[in-house]
């Protein structure tokens, strides 16, 4: 008992949800649809980098 009003309003949260249609940002769409973007390609090599990386391989060939 008592649980009628939690219930409602997470069914009218759900609903406001579900329906709403939030704006969309045709610009930066295009920008990721097109491949191209302002950040330089490096800044992600370099962020996945690994710093105890020598350069050399370990393993024997």
């Amino acid at each position: 008992m008592g649980r009628g009003r939690a219930k409602a309003k997470q069914t009218k949260v759900a609903r406001e949800l579900k329906y709403s249609v939030p704006p969309t940002d045709f610009d930066a769409l295009q920008r990721e649809l097109s491949g191209k973007s302002s950040n330089d390609s490096h800044e992600d090599e370099d962020r996945y980098e690994d710093p105890y990386d020598d350069g050399y391989d370990d393993y024997r060939r």
